[in-house]
């Protein structure tokens, strides 16, 4: 484990960037001096496939390249008390972003959300958040509460979505139509959201819980967010990346096989041009 008061300083570092990033616009980052961009999908704290796209993608050799990563915590590694150690993933992505701070993006899902709003979430009667607490104890001992709290304000830093140049934009989840109809879009770039729109029927819960991958959904939600295809998870499936409509692609980076999307920023794509990005860790 790294020592506890450099990881608190890289932590609350990693959220002042966030918030600092080049092309921010309220909670939207819009992609700068790109000329690709690898996207990955879920990582639910799976380390080696976080590292299988680190060694993809190179950042120290491509300078103009970016790298967007999405719901880092919840995941199925333990330590030996059995609770979630997916907080190394957290950490390893604030070290990234230190060390690239307009180059590296985290998109929060709503496991993200759940922690930093204390909402229950479970998977076979595990209380998900109280393990990634749990967790983040056992490595840290009694400095385990401040460093927990410097989570939550990285999770509270996070943009909710990157527009991609030539109108990709890439977000965790589509919103139902019964949310897009209720949530004001143009309010994801002002400077602050309301702890309402961290609950159902919020802007914050509606992108990243919704999961209805309809083309019907997917075309209404582009018209209000003003882009042409959507890049997001967070949906499992067995190929690694499946195209569920004609204007969206989702990743699975968790398992195997995991997935990845090494694209062009410099030039407009295609869906099936976007489809020959997708790589395979």
């Amino acid at each position: 484990m790294p020592d506890a008061h450099r990881l608190l300083t890289l932590l609350r570092q990693a959220a002042i960037l966030s918030r600092a990033t080049a092309g921010r616009v309220g909670h939207v980052v819009h992609l700068q001096d790109a000329d690709d961009v690898m996207i990955l999908g879920d990582l639910h704290g799976n380390m080696a496939n976080f590292a299988l796209a680190l060694n993809k993608a190179q950042l120290e050799r491509h300078p103009r390249r970016h790298l967007i990563v999405q719901e880092l915590i919840h995941g199925t590694f333990r330590y030996p008390d059995g609770s979630d150690k997916s907080h190394q993933a957290v950490d390893l992505w604030a070290a990234l972003k230190c060390r690239f701070p307009h180059r590296v993006h985290y998109l929060p899902g709503n496991h993200e959300l759940a922690q930093w709003t204390n909402r229950p979430i479970a998977k076979a009667d595990l209380d998900l958040n109280a393990s990634f607490l749990d967790g983040v104890r056992f490595a840290y001992g009694a400095d385990g509460q401040s460093i927990y709290s410097a989570y939550l304000d990285l999770f509270r830093s996070l943009p909710l979505a990157i527009r991609l140049p030539h109108r990709i934009f890439v977000c965790h989840t589509v919103p139902t139509l019964r949310d897009q109809q209720s949530c004001d879009w143009r309010r994801l770039e002002s400077a602050e959201l309301t702890a309402d729109d961290a609950q159902p029927g919020g802007l914050i819960y509606a992108l990243t819980w919704g999961r209805d991958v309809s083309a019907p959904t997917a075309a209404a939600f582009l018209e209000k967010v003003d882009a042409d295809l959507l890049i997001t998870g967070p949906i499992p499936c067995d190929q690694g990346f499946p195209t569920p409509n004609d204007r969206q692609l989702i990743l699975d980076s968790l398992g195997s096989p995991a997935a990845v999307c090494l694209c062009p920023a410099d030039r407009p794509l295609t869906l099936t041009e976007l489809l020959t990005c997708v790589q395979i860790l």
